[in-house]
């Protein structure tokens, strides 16, 4: 059973690491001449290879539409290529420019050279060996796929007692 305390951890860290990230996205000049949505678009692209416009849609759940105004400014910038499908022509392959290669690998130094300093300087040795050991808790979070059958909603009772919520049909 959840009890709030686990929620409050649970939104002091979802608080915390948003901020975090935040941050970082401002940390890169590099970054700073593309959108979330553009970097996101090339790093799927740096770790697949090639794509098709629409997987990259997919993936970045966006519409068809959205991720061609992302991929002609990318293309604008010369940060991909468009390579015609040898399988079918109607079809465009989207794969990373050298440059665009370049420009992500630069964002992300930047970025990690920013944290770098600032566990250095912010944290004291036994803060930067904590973060070393939360590391693989993080990882569990980040890989976590809970299957839900059905969430049930919990109300607090008259008494201040837990119980479960009925639905029309005065089901639990």
């Amino acid at each position: 059973m959840i009890v709030k305390k686990d929620i409050q951890l649970a939104s002091d860290l979802r608080t915390v690491l948003g901020r975090l990230i935040k941050k970082l996205r401002k940390e890169s000049p590099t970054g700073l001449q593309l959108s979330l949505t553009e970097r996101s678009t090339m790093s799927l692209l740096n770790q697949h290879k090639a794509l098709l416009p629409s997987e990259l849609a997919a993936m970045e759940m966006i519409t068809n539409q959205s991720m061609s105004q992302v991929l002609n400014h990318l293309l604008e910038l010369g940060y991909i290529i468009r390579t015609p499908s040898e399988t079918d022509k109607r079809k465009v392959n989207i794969s990373l420019s050298a440059k665009g290669e370049t420009t992500l690998l630069q964002f992300r130094q930047e970025r990690n050279e920013w944290l770098a300093n600032a566990i250095a300087d912010a944290c004291t040795p036994e803060e930067q060996m904590l973060l070393k050991q939360v590391i693989a808790p993080l990882t569990k979070l980040v890989e976590f796929r809970e299957v839900r059958k059905s969430v049930i909603p919990i109300v607090i009772g008259t008494e201040g007692q837990e119980e479960a919520a009925t639905d029309v049909f005065g089901k639990k």
